[in-house]
Formats: structure tokens, C-alpha cells, sequence
């Protein structure tokens, strides 16, 4: 059986894609992993946290976006414009119609307030997605 694709989407210098890369390098066993920065210092930083397989730019992510099985990045992702306009409205339909599972880290930033949010450092926030990242791959498959 495969193992599940997680493609990571970043952009900016790659500062929470490469802590969700670092974060996922103790579970390479059990998924493959595909980074895609919106520009070059972002895919180059994911790299270097671990990423074995990369792509730069909006057809790198709308070409990924196609095929994985889960999805995590910042929220900004799914929205048009942000992250200084790195977020192309492309990209954010292609996250948004991707048939993968979502897994989004809420952050106030690109202009939206995430209500509820609470006090969580970056961390935190990518540890509990990791967690569900797991419980809907890996508790869906086990055998009994």
C-alpha cells in the first residue's frame, strides 16, 4: 500500500513550512512528503528542513494540489492575494477544489482574524495538525 502524500505549501521565506517539515521528518516512514514554495527562498528553506521532493511556483502547486492526499500550510493559502500577494487567485483554487483533506494553521495575519484562535505559539499549532494529519491517515488504516 502507498503511503499518503502531504503536500506542504508555503511562501514568504518559508518560516512554517520549514517548521512543518522539520515537525514531519520523524514520520517520513509513514507518509511522502512534497514541498511547494510560492518563490524560490521558500522552497530552498523547506529543503533544507528536510524536504526531499520540491517544486517552486503557482504550476508547481496546482499541479501538486491534483494528486495529494492532504494538504497543510498557513490558512492564507485558500486566500487570494495574501502573503504579500504570493497567493495567487490560482493557487487558492486549486487548494480550495483539491480533493485532499485541508489541514490549515490558523494564524492573524494577510488581513483576516481567525476567531477562537486562542493563545497557541506556531508550535503548538503545527503539532496539533500533525496529530490530526495521524488520526485521519493512520487510525482510517489500521487492520484489527
Amino acid at each position: 500500500m502507498s503511503k499518503p502524500v502531504v503536500l506542504v505549501i508555503d511562501g514568504q521565506g518559508g518560516r512554517i513550512g520549514k517548521l512543518i517539515i522539520e515537525l514531519l521528518s520523524s514520520r517520513t516512514d509513514r507518509y511522502e512528503i512534497i514541498a511547494t514554495g510560492t518563490n524560490s527562498v521558500a522552497t530552498t528553506t523547506m529543503i533544507k528542513a528536510g524536504a526531499v521532493r520540491a517544486g517552486t511556483g503557482e504550476n508547481a502547486v496546482l499541479v501538486n494540489c491534483r494528486t495529494a492526499d492532504c494538504i497543510i500550510g498557513p490558512l492564507g493559502i485558500v486566500l487570494a492575494d495574501s502573503m504579500m500577494g504570493e497567493i495567487t487567485p490560482a493557487i487558492a483554487v486549486a487548494v480550495g477544489q483539491s480533493p485532499a483533506v485541508r489541514l490549515l494553521i490558523p494564524m492573524n495575519l494577510c488581513g483576516s482574524y481567525v476567531a477562537g484562535l486562542g493563545p497557541y505559539g506556531i508550535k503548538e499549532l503545527i503539532s496539533l495538525t500533525l496529530d490530526e494529519l495521524d488520526r485521519r491517515f493512520l487510525e482510517t488504516t489500521v487492520v484489527s
